[in-house]
Order: structure tokens, then C-alpha cells, then sequence
């Protein structure tokens, strides 16, 4: 009950990357006191140069210091000289060599606006409960600045003697929505103190950017879609394998229905074409019965007075004998 999580440490490895890349064995604790070191005495060298994030890598002897601001003319100073100072204090303390370089979040190219940035957000209000401003005042500022410049939800909260207030307390407030259980949603979180006359007080800031499907959910996504396009088309399935029965069930049901669709569609096509074939037949039957054979046209009756006279014709046979008798 009650324990917090760091959105960010939450999300590590799913959605976000690590923000010091490096491999060490043995002098990793070592290693690991100095990137510390490093990011506290730049944050306090340059506490007004609005510092998002600072980001180290490391490959033998060589270290490499990426800082995202939204003032890189304070970082960078006049030709430079501020960066070639933070260059050779690091060099001094890690007896390494040291590469800084300058990420400007106003770019288009920056991934997060400054305006939207939850370390920065959290750092102006700090600055304005510094400069004797309405704590409510502070974070209605915050909140307002952050949605109108696209942010899904913001939430902002400050503890400690606010007001001047003996007893120390916390409020916040909260606009859209903030899905801190949601591991895919890309919730960017920051902290800072507010030196005042009556002590510290802590602001702590939430921003949420929308969804991110994870590296790894995006590849079976993708696969998955490839098998079922081509089990739908009835080829064989190169992609990953339907291992759930209902899914093979519901791929397997449209092909019973365009089947059955395909077998009635023939059958009328054939009852289509049976009365025309008879018709067809009857037809020539009719036009070659006039010019049939000639035997055929002797043995059938060509009118029914040649049909009447069929039966009388051994009757007349016999009158003509009588008659030939008679004469001999």
C-alpha cells in the first residue's frame, strides 16, 4: 500500500531504452559512481540551461555525453567554451576521453517538445514556488501549457509547506488521463525542489504521450498477420504458426461459405444452360426434317390422305386378281 513506482525504471526494457550503455565486469560499481557523478555536476553547472535528460555511452577508454535542452546557447556557451569546460572536468575526474555533444529539443526532429517535457514542466514549477508564486497558480500553468501543446494527459503534484503552512501537505491536480498500469503508454516523468523561504518543496510531474507497442509485440504482430493472409488465400503458411484453435477456426470459416457460394453458383449456371440446349436440339430436329433423307420421306406418311390409304392396299391387291381371272 502506498509505494510508488518510477514510471520510467516501470517501463525499462519494454518501451524505453537505457539511458547509460555500457558493459563492465569488474569495475562496474566504479563505472556506475561515475555516470552518477557526472549527470549531478552538470545539472548543477548548468541548473538553468533546462537540461532534459543526459545520456552516457562508453566503449574502451572513450565516453560519449548526449544532453537534450531546450537552451543549447547556455550549454554550448560563447565558441563553445562551456562545453570544453564540462569536457575537461569530466576528463579530469574519469581519466577518460570525453565527447559532448548538444541535443536541442526545439529541432524538428527532437522526439518531445519542450513544452510537453515532463523534467522541464516540473522545473518551471519549481521556479515559480522559488518566486514566491501561487502554488495552484504554478501547476494550473503546468497543466494548461502541457495539453494545449498535445500532451494526451498531464498530472502535477507538489509536497511540502505549501503556502507557508506549518503542517506540510500534498495537491494535485490531474487533466485527461494518466495510465501508469499500462506498460505500452509512454509516460514521461520528472522531479524537482523549490528552494523557498519556509523549506523544500517537491514537485513531481506525469505526461502522458500515448501508446507504444513494444520492438517485440510489433514483430509476432506482424508475422502473425503474414500467416493468416496466407492461409486465408489457401497457400501454405510460411509465417508464425495458429497455434489457438478458435483463430484457425474463424480462418477456416470463410472458406465453407465462398465453397458453397461457388458450388450453387454452377448449379444455376448449368440449369441455365439445359433449357437452352434443348431448345437448341428441338430446333434441329425441326429444320432437318424437310431436308432429311430420301427414305425416310418414303417410309413416313407425308399427309394423312397417304395415311388413310395404307390399310386399303390389300384389298385392291385382291379385286385385281379377280379381275385378271375373270379375263383369262
Amino acid at each position: 500500500m502506498g509505494h510508488k513506482v518510477n514510471p520510467y525504471g516501470f517501463r525499462l526494457g519494454v518501451i524505453y531504452p537505457w539511458k547509460s550503455n555500457w558493459f563492465a565486469d569488474r569495475d562496474y560499481s566504479d563505472q556506475l559512481h561515475e555516470d552518477i557523478w557526472i549527470r549531478k555536476h552538470i545539472r548543477s553547472r548548468l541548473s538553468r540551461a533546462g537540461i532534459s535528460s543526459i545520456d552516457i555511452e562508453r566503449k574502451g577508454d572513450q565516453i560519449w555525453i548526449y544532453i537534450r535542452t531546450a537552451r543549447p546557447g547556455i550549454v554550448i556557451g560563447r565558441k563553445g567554451a562551456e562545453v570544453d569546460k564540462i569536457r575537461k572536468d569530466v576528463e579530469r575526474v574519469t581519466k577518460k576521453r570525453v565527447d559532448v555533444k548538444v541535443e536541442d529539443m526545439n529541432s524538428a526532429a527532437s522526439e518531445t517538445r519542450p513544452e510537453t517535457d515532463a523534467t522541464l514542466l516540473a522545473q518551471g514549477v519549481a521556479e515559480q514556488l522559488a518566486g514566491r508564486v501561487s502554488f495552484r497558480r504554478a501547476m494550473r500553468r503546468a497543466v494548461q501549457t502541457a495539453m494545449r501543446s498535445g500532451a494526451l494527459g498531464v498530472r502535477v503534484q507538489c509536497g511540502g509547506r505549501l503556502g507557508g503552512a506549518e503542517m506540510s501537505r500534498r495537491e494535485w491536480y490531474r487533466e485527461g488521463r494518466v495510465p501508469l498500469h499500462t506498460l505500452r503508454a509512454k509516460i514521461d516523468f520528472g522531479t524537482a525542489e523549490g528552494k523557498t523561504t519556509f523549506g523544500i518543496i517537491g514537485v513531481k510531474v506525469w505526461v502522458y504521450h500515448g501508446d507504444e507497442i513494444p520492438q517485440a509485440e510489433q514483430e509476432t504482430e506482424r508475422l502473425r498477420a503474414r500467416a493468416l493472409a496466407q492461409v486465408s488465400s489457401g497457400g501454405a503458411s510460411t509465417g508464425a504458426l495458429i497455434t489457438d484453435e478458435r483463430e484457425a477456426a474463424e480462418v477456416a470459416e470463410p472458406e465453407a461459405p465462398a465453397a458453397a457460394a461457388e458450388a450453387e453458383v454452377d448449379a444455376e449456371a448449368a440449369q441455365a444452360e439445359a433449357p437452352t440446349r434443348d431448345s437448341a436440339e428441338g430446333g434441329t430436329a425441326e429444320a432437318g426434317g424437310p431436308a432429311g433423307d430420301s427414305s425416310a420421306q418414303e417410309a413416313a406418311p407425308s399427309t394423312p390422305a397417304a395415311a388413310d390409304e395404307e390399310p386399303a392396299g390389300p384389298a385392291s391387291e385382291a379385286v385385281a386378281d379377280d379381275a385378271a381371272k375373270e379375263q383369262a
